[in-house]
């Protein structure tokens, strides 16, 4: 069977949507536009406009709309348009040699981005295109810039292990390779794949991302390639899927270890051919994808035990991306620490405080199997409970210490000096400590079934055995 011719990448041409029921005004913005190199596509309807939308291979960068329209009007169409999340960022420009200066008004105030009347001008048409599609370049930059401040921080570090990954991120972003990102939850991965993007050739392009884990098991495929209108119970238009809309950009598969393995099997079809066939369609589309998965699974025990395919493992492990612990790069604790306090302060309006050394040394000496999520979390708390000063005081008790480590300042024991006699208050301690202890031997030292024995609170338990500096494995008496 011969294969299909790959589809010209378009990614390399903007491309214009003139939606005019008159063929010679078409035509006409056709030639303009093609001989200043822009990619033209055509409909002399709303309705015909909307279906080439959803079935296009790349994504429409401008739409030029006629406001006079047989059927449903121009500015019906707009209206639809601004209020679809797929379609309302594409700029439009409306043209009109009828409407009547409140339609006209109507249409900007719905979004459009500009307007201008028939006859055409060639130079008017090219220098609104060329000044809208800078303007909504311009913006995508600022949404992209504000999203990646808003995730800088996390990507902080110093320590020798995140230097190695960098060198890694570095050398495997300007290929064409497919790179398999592994982790804990919480180590930064979808971070790491955005950085992969960012120094990529692809960068201007969009970064489209899919949480494999979070989508429903009957409609993964849907999501993934796109399906026709009516080709399933509630299919009632045309989508395009994650592969489409990623044409000449990068895709991130999140979580790629929870995939059905039925649609493991088409997204191994995708890797090997670039094709991309809609559910309930019989149309094959190729598409150029820059593929970026990852997982908090081993996927080699999982290919092991026959939970995931080993064909695709081996294509997406094309270049293996380990994100490491953080307690693999502790050192860079303090750094990201201050990092979280001065953007969680400065996102709430609340005065940048001082962090005493005593907390680094405290956050240094946890384990932390949330990773950097966890330690922004306890940070971000501490933040809101402090005064001007982050103090051991407002850190969270941590719930992955053992209560039984020494740090407590009081003595194992509480006895009176000779010739003393014990106070009331001493007398009572000693009594609560011995009886601690005489529950904790009964439970074999489980904190949990001692603190519901004793009628407390679990987390109360666990300072009361600090305080009183009980030792695992010691004696009432």
């Amino acid at each position: 069977m011969t294969q299909p011719e790959p589809t010209p990448d378009r990614s390399l041409r903007r491309s214009v949507m003139v939606v005019d029921d008159e063929r010679n005004v078409r035509r006409a913005l056709g030639m303009i536009l093609d001989s200043e190199g822009y990619e033209v596509m055509e409909a002399a309807d709303a309705e015909t406009a909307a279906k080439e939308l959803v079935s296009a291979l790349a994504p429409v960068d401008l739409v030029i709309l006629d406001l006079m329209l047989p059927g449903k009007s121009g500015l019906e169409w707009l209206s639809e348009l601004k209020q679809d999340p797929l379609y309302r960022d594409i700029p439009v420009i409306v043209i009109s040699g009828h409407a009547s200066s409140e339609e006209s008004a109507n249409a900007i105030k719905m979004g459009a981005v500009d307007f201008f009347e028939k006859p055409l001008n060639r130079e008017r048409v090219l220098v609104s295109v060329g000044t809208a599609l800078e303007r909504a370049g311009l913006m995508r930059q600022v949404a992209a810039l504000r999203e990646e401040l808003g995730t800088r921080h996390e990507m902080i570090g110093g320590a020798p292990i995140m230097q190695r990954l960098y060198r890694e991120l570095e050398r495997v972003a300007p290929t064409k390779a497919n790179v398999l990102i592994t982790g804990p939850s919480g180590t930064g991965k979808e971070l790491v794949s955005r950085a992969i993007h960012r120094l990529s050739t692809r960068a201007d392009k969009p970064f489209v991302k899919v949480n494999c884990a979070a989508i429903p098991r009957e409609l993964i495929e849907s999501e993934l390639f796109g399906h026709e209108k009516g080709s399933f119970t509630g299919a009632e238009r045309s989508k395009r899927g994650v592969f489409e809309q990623a044409h000449g950009a990068t895709l991130f598969l999140d979580e790629i270890g929870d995939m059905d393995q039925s649609a493991q099997a088409k997204v191994l079809r995708v890797l090997q051919s670039g094709e991309v066939s809609r559910v309930g369609s019989e149309h094959t589309m190729i598409v150029d994808v820059r593929v970026l998965a990852a997982t908090n699974k081993d996927l080699e025990k999982e290919v092991g035990v026959g939970r995931f395919r080993e064909d695709l493992f081996f294509r997406l492990n094309v270049f293996p991306v380990r994100v490491p612990t953080l307690d693999e790069r502790k050192d860079d604790i303090p750094l990201l620490a201050d990092a979280f306090m001065k953007a969680f302060s400065e996102e709430n309006g609340i005065k940048q405080k001082r962090i005493s050394p005593e907390v680094y040394a405290a956050l240094h000496r946890r384990s932390w199997p949330g990773n950097v999520r966890e330690l922004k979390n306890v940070v971000e708390r501490a933040v809101i409970l402090s005064g001007e000063e982050i103090t051991i005081a407002d850190l969270p008790e941590d719930p992955h210490a053992d209560p039984f480590e020494e740090s407590g300042s009081m003595p194992p024991q509480i006895a009176a000096s000779a010739g003393q006699r014990l106070s009331l208050r001493e007398l009572r301690e000693q009594a609560e400590r011995r009886h601690i202890v005489e529950t904790l031997v009964e439970f074999e030292w489980n904190v949990s079934k001692a603190a519901v024995a004793l009628g407390v609170e679990r987390t109360n338990l666990h300072k009361k055995i600090r305080a009183y500096g009980i030792r695992r494995g010691e004696s009432p008496n």
